[in-house]
């Protein structure tokens, strides 16, 4: 089953949906896709984002992979809906797209004891895609600005349970065309691992969404581009101007 939010009718409704393409509401009544428009699947208190998780794109922009976890923090401001569209701004020449397996927290988490499984925090997973000003952020040296601008950050339209997180794929195509594909098994911090490495860190709540790195391939995005990320059999669209 997918869970998502949509803007319909002038409210915010909580919609489940199957494979078919149709949904419901909370009470079951059917909602017109055609006339709803797709909303961020959560409400995070704070996006986390894993640096250089993947060794071949650590390469590709000539970093080394890191010892342990690189975390940084995107501004919920930056949320977009499946739909939206991705703003360039004027502040920056070289916008890339990074496609991402999004793990969207279920419940508070925080200090994991030893043997407790960290996924059983994990509601579920969402295409994620970390939208990022390059040449900002190798002038800034910490990401925040870079990260952080409005639309960077689209996701969902659906969380679907993660299964078995290792059989986990995430596949970026720009105007149709693959440019990235990586599986949660090559990278180089495993998602339980992650939950856990943050946890220790900073409490998470219900609907946080940690970003969970992405896999080489990245470019630029240009006006008119449509920019697609799936996992999981769920696929996040949207367009740049």
């Amino acid at each position: 089953m997918r869970s998502g939010r949509v803007f319909y009718e002038g409210r915010v409704v909580e919609v489940r949906g199957g494979d078919g393409g149709g949904f419901t509401g909370p009470g079951g009544e059917p909602v017109e896709p055609s006339r709803a428009a797709f909303l961020p699947p959560c409400l995070p208190t704070k996006i986390v984002c894993v640096g250089r998780n993947y060794a071949e794109h650590a390469r590709e922009l000539g970093n080394a992979t890191p010892d342990a976890p690189l975390l940084f923090l995107k501004a919920p401001s930056a949320l977009l809906g499946h739909g939206g569209v991705i703003r360039l701004p004027e502040d920056s020449s070289q916008v890339e797209y990074e496609g991402e397996i999004g793990l969207v927290i279920g419940r508070t988490c925080h200090r994991l004891a030893p043997g407790e499984d960290p996924m059983a925090y994990v509601a579920g997973v969402t295409p994620l895609n970390d939208v990022t000003a390059r040449d900002l952020q190798r002038r800034d040296v910490q990401f925040a600005r870079a990260k952080s601008f409005d639309t960077f950050c689209p996701v969902g339209p659906w969380i679907v349970p993660a299964g078995d997180w290792r059989t986990l794929e995430v596949r970026t195509a720009i105007n149709g065309r693959t440019v990235q594909r990586g599986r949660a098994s090559d990278m180089t911090f495993l998602l339980p691992d992650l939950v856990r490495y943050i946890a220790r860190a900073m409490t998470l709540y219900a609907g946080d969404l940690i970003a969970t790195g992405t896999p080489a391939g990245v470019g630029r995005l240009a006006p008119g581009d449509r920019v697609a990320v799936e996992v999981a059999g769920v696929r996040l669209e949207n367009t740049v101007a």
